[in-house]
């Protein structure tokens, strides 16, 4: 969900914290209440055998987490298997210093648990422009945890977000890309899910852009825009969507 060019560019002066809190994030089409919920029905998805794809280097949580800003939270809750992703960005500045993102994504997490007062960061994941990878979610970077993404399609999904804003026009770094590629590869890989596949999953809130209880169709590897009435994650990332999917299906051998 992308924001007015003068709200962009208001916001680069406004430091830490408080741009965060000025921010409406793409998450804005999130399902909170989805992570503490019953799952829906399992629905028959394109799965075969897992693809022993290694895993890419995942910064954990402990390297961003401010352990004096963290509020209490639920155990995780988890579902049988991963079988799509979905990716995003966070609408937040572009112009940050790589060795600056564990200060960026406290300022997402104190943004969603604190203004939102949601129970954690709601993406499973998060890749910086640098291609860096980080733990998102609290869980378990090998199970499959449901997040708090994408409104109505947290269960048996996985959430990527690319740190940034990337509208039309926006360059979107080959680095963030690959890993998001190889990420995905990876996760997808433990279910078998083929990343230029599809998939058939349940929606379980009808604020959604599919009434609770309706069967949809998806592309394994989806924009967020795809479940939810937005434009994250923008139409210069969605552009490299199939690319991303493609490379995460060649890293899978397919």
């Amino acid at each position: 969900m992308g924001l007015p060019k003068p709200a962009l560019v208001a916001l680069g002066c406004v430091p830490g914290l408080l741009a965060v809190l000025a921010l409406v994030m793409c998450a804005a089409g999130v399902d909170r209440s989805a992570a503490r919920g019953t799952p829906p029905p399992p629905v028959a998805a394109r799965i075969t055998v897992p693809r022993s794809v290694a895993r890419p280097p995942i910064v954990p949580r402990t390297a961003w987490l401010d352990a004096a800003r963290t509020r209490e939270q639920p155990a995780p809750r988890y579902d049988d298997r991963v079988v799509a992703v979905f990716i995003h960005h966070t609408d937040s500045p572009n112009g940050y210093d790589c060795a600056d993102v564990p200060r960026v994504i406290r300022d997402v997490y104190a943004g969603q648990t604190g203004a939102k007062q949601w129970d954690d960061i709601g993406y499973n994941f998060l890749v910086d422009r640098c291609g860096t990878i980080y733990e998102g979610r609290a869980g378990g970077v090998d199970r499959p945890v449901t997040g708090a993404h994408t409104q109505g399609f947290n269960h048996r999904s996985a959430g990527i977000a690319a740190i940034g804003t990337f509208t039309a026009g926006s360059p979107v770094p080959k680095a963030m890309t690959d890993a998001i590629a190889r990420l995905v590869a990876w996760k997808l890989g433990l279910s078998g899910a083929d990343p230029r596949g599809t998939v058939r999953l349940v929606s379980s809130n009808s604020l959604s852009r599919y009434a609770a209880g309706t069967a949809a169709v998806l592309s394994t590897v989806s924009g967020h825009d795809a479940a939810f009435m937005t434009r994250c994650p923008g139409a210069a990332l969605s552009e490299r969507l199939p690319e991303i999917r493609d490379l995460a299906a060649r890293i899978q051998g397919r």
